[in-house]
């Protein structure tokens, strides 16, 4: 296939040096917040799969090595735009607002976990987690067609795997957010690897950013390791859509270091020393060099970092667990934005009948 040129952002290299002229906004404060945001979700992401591995938690799906780009998407938006989840995007969700024990609780398979609310108490408009892979990207055009017919000045920001970039609701809410010029960014975590079929295998396409080309869609690619270039890309991007000058499609090119899931064992089919390069280039450890080398962190403020992540992480799965199981009967509560009328009723009519089938030894 002929190459084709796509703009590709990076301002720290894999020891954390510069390599490009670092952006005016740029200081020590943000990068602070940036870097005890990824050390926050690494800890979360540990101890959740302790908590599956010992029947405390289901299926969990880790983010491990995508934390410079769940932070730096996240804290590039606004508070009034809108995002739209996929399942391995907690590190978003946290500085979204989302609590750590929300995301446990919806991992423990309670869809509490998705009933999000914003610091003020009132329920935030963003999406709930999105399992089924690449139904996301539909919903985010019509949310943002919603804002365009509206004239309102907000985004949606949507994320989704390079696996799911394969399917056909990726291509077609693509195409919505070129055609219909849409404020609409969309970022594709490219880790590499879908559940155990690689990248090089999923597409022929030189990069998955040159996907959005057809569409007449702004495309670019971003370090998936350096949260730098990743917030900058998207704050950028979500800017362009406010004004109004249309959608953005990010590839940030990262590396899955765990397994797809708790379900997967990950040694089955990637290589080792793959892994090992992979890990070299983590996020974490290239922004702690970075800031190390400019005198704005040490040994004792890690140290002290790493304990206030325990506690917090402590403190999250004390809460989850201390949350009262949801009750069976409340099983449809969330498949409808609107219950039928006398649902509660009928619920109600229905478990007592089965109660008492139940009782006589009946069975269906």
């Amino acid at each position: 296939m002929t190459h084709v040129d796509i703009p590709f952002l990076r301002y720290l290299d894999e020891e954390g040096r510069p390599v490009a002229t670092l952006p005016t906004w740029l200081d020590k404060a943000i990068l602070h917040t940036f870097y005890r945001n990824m050390v926050m979700v690494r800890s979360y992401d540990k101890k959740a799969i302790a908590l599956q591995r010992t029947g405390k938690l289901g299926t969990f799906p880790s983010h491990l090595g995508a934390e410079a780009v769940g932070i730096g998407v996240g804290l590039a938006m606004q508070e009034q735009d809108v995002y739209v989840p996929y399942y391995r995007d907690m590190p978003t969700l946290y500085v979204r607002g989302v609590p750590m024990e929300k995301n446990l609780q919806y991992w423990g398979g309670d869809e509490r976990g998705c009933v999000f609310y914003k610091a003020d108490g009132e329920l935030s408009e963003d999406l709930p987690i999105c399992v089924p892979i690449a139904t996301q990207i539909t919903h985010a055009a019509g949310i943002a067609a919603a804002f365009k017919l509206r004239n309102q000045p907000r985004v949606a920001v949507v994320t989704i795997g390079d696996g799911g970039t394969s399917k056909g609701d990726f291509l077609e809410g693509l195409n919505c957010a070129g055609v219909w010029h849409l404020p609409m960014v969309m970022i594709i975590n490219n880790n590499q690897w879908a559940i155990s079929v690689p990248r090089k295998l999923q597409s022929s396409a030189p990069t998955l950013a040159q996907k959005g080309m057809g569409a007449g869609v702004r495309s670019i690619q971003v370090d998936g390791n350096d949260v730098v270039a990743v917030y900058d890309a998207t704050r950028i991007a979500v800017e362009r859509a406010r004004a109004g000058k249309g959608p953005t499609l990010i590839e940030a090119i990262s590396y899955r270091l765990g397994d797809h899931t708790t379900a997967d064992d990950a040694t089955r089919y990637r290589d080792a020393a793959e892994v090992e390069a992979a890990w070299a280039k983590e996020p974490v450890k290239r922004l702690r060099q970075f800031m190390a080398e400019q005198g704005w962190w040490d040994e004792h403020q890690e140290q002290a970092l790493l304990a206030e992540a325990s506690r917090e992480v402590d403190r999250a799965v004390a809460a989850y667990e201390g949350t009262a199981p949801q009750a069976p009967e409340t099983l449809l509560d969330y498949q409808f934005a609107e219950l039928p009328k006398d649902y509660r009723g009928q619920r109600q009519r229905i478990i007592a009948k089965g109660m008492q089938r139940h009782a006589g030894g009946e069975h269906s």
